[in-house]
């Protein structure tokens, strides 16, 4: 499953668009967005300054590159952990390792290695539009190439029930059978993490999901709302 597209909201389009500038990420300023290309992602961002909580979005990086991707982010900014350590195996059967950090706006943000997916980052050029350029940066400036967005986190009153309704669409859970507070749901190219709004992200524990409205396109076949806000497509 391959996200193409996910229109956000944040407290700042300035210090987001400054952030995803110093991760050599191509921004623009498009009709009060920010539009930001990683790797074969777009990021659409409108301002919502009374949102509550926070994104969390994980980054493809590409296998066999996770030291050097870790070394590049801490100098960057504050690489987020546990009191014991500060990079992760990922779930029973993921077959991946994270390296977690701090982004603009409280979003907790993910550099994640799936093993299971060939060395080598994959190029795919996605356009940000006309609009107002903000940073020379694109992703090939990033100190390690950039996949793309691969994860989504989206709050929903009920797991298993908007689970299904993914299933229903073709989309089926990764890895593992969902559970009432969590699942992900997709393949190892892209997933919608879809967490209970009173569990808080992982590894701090410090924040909860925000309840901003998120549209994924993913080039399903019909929309599939999975609670007020939030649309796959």
């Amino acid at each position: 499953m391959d996200i193409r597209q996910v229109q956000l909201a944040t407290r700042s389009l300035d210090d987001t668009a400054r952030f995803y500038e110093r991760l050599g990420c191509s921004v623009e300023i498009v009709d009060a967005t920010v539009r930001i290309v990683v790797g074969s992602t777009l990021l659409v961002f409108r301002e919502l300054p009374e949102m509550t909580g926070a994104l969390h979005l994980a980054i493809t990086i590409p296998t066999g590159t996770f030291d050097a991707a870790k070394a590049w982010i801490a100098g960057l900014t504050t690489v987020l952990g546990t009191a014991d350590q500060d990079e992760f195996e990922g779930p029973p059967n993921w077959n991946s390792r994270s390296v977690y950090f701090e982004g603009p706006d409280q979003q907790l943000l993910e550099l994640i290695e799936r093993r299971d997916l060939e060395p080598g980052a994959r190029r795919v050029g996605v356009g940000a539009g006309d609009g107002t350029r903000t940073g020379t940066g694109s992703d090939s400036d990033a100190g390690v190439p950039l996949v793309s967005v691969s994860e989504v986190g989206v709050p929903v009153p009920d797991v298993l029930g908007a689970a299904s309704a993914l299933r229903r669409a073709g989309l089926e859970p990764y890895a593992n059978p969902p559970g009432e507070s969590f699942a992900a749901v997709g393949d190892v190219d892209g997933l919608v993490i879809l967490v209970s709004p009173d569990r808080r992200w992982f590894p701090t524990g410090d924040r909860s999901p925000s309840s901003a409205p998120v549209v994924i396109d993913v080039g399903l076949d019909a929309p599939v709302g999975l609670t007020e806000g939030v649309l796959l497509r």
